[in-house]
């Protein structure tokens, strides 16, 4: 009997003070109907084993969820969350980007230190960013698992309605094989920021770095490019970047691989084949002193210094090719599919 009224004392412990009379009497009651007459301990054992832990049993008597998330919510809240992390994400890192290149687009030149404390911060940033945007999202939906429909214990659509056979209406159906994710656009609109930061800052970026003994990093010793020659070229990139950015913003739009993206895809890509065979065999686009710097290396060799840049020539050139015409060959590929 004590078992009982110790059941019954952490079960009612658990409401609130006005029911707590009535429960006891009802859960006392139930329990002494699950009982066979002159009964033991044992008996008691089972009964109370079937109803369950009292924490449980409270809170089915309170009708609040014992999760922060349950299912109504969770594949709202998953959705939500993974949008919100990619927006917030890409949005914080670009502006980050953005103002980093224009505060030190008055120093000389970037030292890996420099480029690697960038990178670090970045990666902070972005990741405390992710941090409170998981906080404040799992808070919405806690406050909403507990406000909004209490008696409904179904998932719930976006819309904040219980799933129905009309909701498929309004879904694409695309193949998953096909289908083009947020994580790839988001990939892809971070590459292109990359790449742009890249082509204007490489006289500060792309270079020869040394380090002398006893010192930490390495130093900026010259360019490999020509700056004004290779920033001659911008309209040509920025046109590339443009396209890019419209492709990123079409696939965005549609979500699936099809033969008209495929197809731009595959253009886009030839006219950047061709933009860099063009700006790449500009002879002037190398920096002089990089190039005295590069015939050094080969003991002054002229022939040795003329073959061996053809060949890394060459391999550039066909590492593009292969890449583009891969990407190119995966896009209709995908568009094929069914």
């Amino acid at each position: 009997m004590e078992l009982i009224e110790v059941y019954i004392q952490e079960v009612t412990r658990r409401l609130p003070e006005k029911m707590r009379d009535d429960i006891a009497l009802e859960l006392r009651s139930t329990i002494e109907d699950m009982l066979p007459d002159n009964y033991a301990e044992v008996h008691v054992k089972q009964a109370l084993e079937k109803l369950g832990n009292p924490a449980s049993l409270a809170a089915q008597y309170r009708d609040r969820p014992m999760h922060l998330i349950g299912p109504k919510f969770y594949d709202a809240y998953i959705a939500i969350l993974k949008l919100t992390l990619t927006i917030v994400s890409i949005v914080v890192l670009s502006l980050f980007l953005l103002q980093k290149i224009a505060a030190l687009s008055s120093v000389e030149s970037w030292s890996l230190l420099t480029i690697s404390s960038v990178i670090g911060e970045a990666i902070w940033i972005v990741l405390e960013a992710a941090i409170q945007n998981f906080f404040w999202v799992t808070i919405v939906f806690i406050i909403l698992e507990r406000t909004i429909s209490p008696n409904v214990h179904v998932p719930l659509t976006l819309a904040g309605t219980p799933w129905k056979p009309d909701d498929l209406k309004g879904i694409p159906n695309v193949p998953l094989k096909k289908a083009i994710t947020k994580s790839e656009i988001g990939f892809g609109f971070f590459w292109l920021i990359i790449w742009a930061a890249v082509y204007f800052k490489a006289i500060n970026l792309i270079g020869v770095y040394t380090s002398t003994e006893g010192q930490k990093g390495l130093d900026f010793l010259m360019p490999v490019f020509q700056h004004d020659v290779l920033l001659s070229y911008w309209p040509i990139v920025s046109l590339l970047l443009l396209l890019e950015l419209f492709l990123l913003a079409y696939k965005a739009k549609i979500r699936q691989w099809t033969f008209k993206l495929a197809t731009s895809n595959a253009i886009i890509h030839l006219i950047g084949i061709m933009a860099f065979i063009f700006i790449a065999s500009n002879p002037n686009v190398l920096n002089p002193e990089f190039v005295t710097f590069f015939s050094q290396l080969l003991d002054n060799s002229q022939d040795n210094l003329s073959s061996s840049l053809n060949w890394i020539y060459g391999i550039i050139v066909l590492a593009v090719i292969v890449t583009s015409l891969l990407d190119s060959y995966t896009g209709f590929r995908k568009a094929k599919m069914k």
